[in-house]
């Protein structure tokens, strides 16, 4: 059986000497403490939209806010919870607050995803087998 990725070093918690050589799947979003989750960031469509507008480039919550059907307190809690999950950056420009994607914490993610992709392309193969056998009956 081949081992699974390591966890990321940004994310890893604090293990003892036995369970650092435990052959584990990577995290999966989930952060150190006083972070949120960032499965919970993804979870929302409305979230998932701003980090999609925030891969234009940087912009200003106005800029946001002007996008979305929800007020722009909506949108800045929003921000706040991917920026708590390490997905958005945000730096003052005079009187604004301009946000930015971050994306590693979604590299991160991949990782986590593609060591389970493996089983899934063998459910797919094994189902692929079944229905090309039901066909050919």
């Amino acid at each position: 059986m081949a081992s699974s990725p390591s966890l990321p070093s940004s994310s890893k918690r604090k293990m003892g000497a036995q369970a650092d050589r435990r052959k584990e799947p990577p995290h999966g979003g989930q952060r150190q403490s006083g972070q949120r989750d960032v499965f919970h960031a993804l979870a929302d469509p409305t979230r998932r939209r701003l980090l999609q507008e925030l891969a234009q480039g940087e912009q200003p919550l106005n800029a946001l806010s002007g996008q979305f059907d929800v007020s722009r307190t909506a949108v800045s809690k929003h921000l706040r919870v991917l920026a708590e999950a390490g997905l958005v950056r945000e730096r003052k420009a005079g009187r604004e607050t301009r946000y930015r994607l971050d994306a590693e914490p979604l590299r991160e993610l991949k990782e986590w995803v593609a060591f389970y992709e493996r089983f899934w392309d063998n459910k797919l193969a094994a189902l692929e087998r079944y229905l090309e056998a039901e066909d050919s009956d």
